[in-house]
């Protein structure tokens, strides 16, 4: 699948891999291309669910996800190189920044 574009993919549930260890998040989950500097960066929005989650990927240095929504395969990262893991302010939901 194609870089996602700056067009949101909402998904129900993301499994993520980062090295040799992965997790699964569930509920509202988006997806977006992000263009910053001329450079494409893709954004990954997970509810604020496991205070852990963002510890355990502060650490990882390439991540790959697949988004579903019903089951259904909606977007299949490439190898990513982790640039970017916040929390949003509004709503404390974690936000993964990725580059291929």
């Amino acid at each position: 699948m194609t870089f996602p574009g700056t067009r949101p993919i909402h998904g129900d549930r993301v499994v993520l891999y980062a090295g040799d260890t992965s997790f699964t998040a569930v509920g509202a989950i988006v997806v977006q291309g992000v263009l910053r500097d001329g450079r494409g960066f893709v954004e990954l929005v997970l509810p604020d669910a496991d205070p852990q989650q963002r510890r355990t990927l502060e650490k990882v240095t390439r991540l790959q996800y697949s988004l579903y929504r019903d089951g259904k395969l909606l977007y299949a990262s490439p190898p990513l190189q982790m640039t970017n893991v916040r929390r949003a302010a509004d709503d404390g939901a974690l936000i993964v920044t990725g580059t291929p």
